[in-house]
């Protein structure tokens, strides 16, 4: 459960009472050259909430319940939702749920690609205006801390990439892990490899990439903190299990994946088109999927590395949360 200090008691919210659209802030440019032109994301207001909380939380059940009582359509705030036919590792909702409450930026790119920050930003700020054309009410829902920040704070503009030079490097991923990339950075720009998980193969490529396309490392101020967004002070929920609970209901999830068939999707992925790419085969559960389908790992050692993995992304995603001091825990 989260502290006491972030404690506030729970209820299901009114409506609120009109637009008061405020503009998603952005970040000044970071290297010292004139700014280019900030990054579009969503433009938020008194009609927009928000629910998060750690992985099996219990996000996909409230936020029914949420957007019923909002009269709302719902937008994910979840990197693993975005691919199509990754559907049971990621624990999307139900094509009953969809069909009762349209779901936004879901099953939108292909296993192969990389999506991006910058991408969500666009897509979602086109969900928000769409579901506004239809008179609904906007309720974001998911755990992903990169997404939650970016639409709290905006995004910093980035040089522009290099695609060949990211292919290549997915390339390598693919081939021999992250690795060697978290090495390579390291020799080129210790300061990110010392902020960028050794397993994280989107931040690692990107860092690697600012230092091919401009000659100097990634600066440590993006993704620096900024007072919260007013909307984030008044209308965020975060749900929140006891330690004990979210573990067991952790625990059963990852049993239930592989049951109901993770193996078989993450084969049928492989053979999509470009397979699947290096950021989808992170994730937890495809990626250990992935290893017992080489013969790497056996079915048992698969579910038990996948489970502590899972519980490692609760805990990092409930320390980030905890930085909204003034969102609504709601706690079981």
């Amino acid at each position: 459960m989260a502290p006491d200090s972030h404690q506030h008691k729970a209820a299901l919210p009114a409506a609120p009472e009109g637009p008061s659209t405020l503009a998603c802030p952005n970040g000044a440019f970071a290297h010292g050259e004139a700014a280019p032109v900030a990054l579009p994301g969503p433009v938020i207001g008194d009609d927009c909430w928000i629910l998060s909380g750690p992985t099996a939380s219990g996000k996909t059940a409230l936020s029914l319940l949420l957007a019923r009582r909002l009269d709302a359509e719902i937008v994910s705030v979840d990197s693993m939702a975005v691919y199509r036919g990754l559907d049971i590792g990621t624990a999307k909702p139900t094509p009953a749920q969809r069909a009762e409450i349209p779901h936004h930026v879901v099953d939108i790119v292909e296993p192969s690609e990389i999506y991006t920050v910058a991408r969500w930003l666009a897509d979602a700020a086109a969900a928000v205006e769409s579901s506004r054309s239809r008179g609904k009410r906007v309720l974001f829902v998911g755990g992903t801390p990169l997404y939650l920040r970016a639409l709290r704070d905006g995004l910093d503009p980035q040089p522009p990439g290099d695609p060949d030079f990211r292919r290549r490097l997915e390339e390598e991923v693919q081939q021999s892990g992250t690795g060697p990339l978290h090495n390579r950075l390291a020799a080129v720009d210790p300061a990110a490899a010392a902020r960028i998980h050794s397993h994280d193969a989107r931040r690692i490529i990107r860092a690697l990439e600012v230092v091919e396309t401009t000659g100097r490392p990634l600066p440590s101020s993006w993704g620096s903190p900024r007072p919260p967004h007013p909307v984030f002070a008044r209308q965020m929920m975060i749900l929140d299990q006891p330690r004990r609970t979210l573990r067991e209901r952790i625990d059963r999830r990852v049993e239930s994946m592989f049951a109901e068939g993770l193996l078989e999707e993450t084969r049928a992925a492989v053979g999509r088109p470009g397979g699947i790419g290096a950021t989808a085969r992170q994730s937890a559960g495809y990626a250990e999927a992935l290893e017992v389908l080489a013969g790497r790992l056996t079915l048992a050692q698969a579910i038990a590395l996948t489970q502590q993995r899972t519980r490692q992304l609760a805990k990092r995603q409930l320390t980030w949360l905890r930085s909204f001091q003034s969102a609504v825990w709601i706690g079981a």
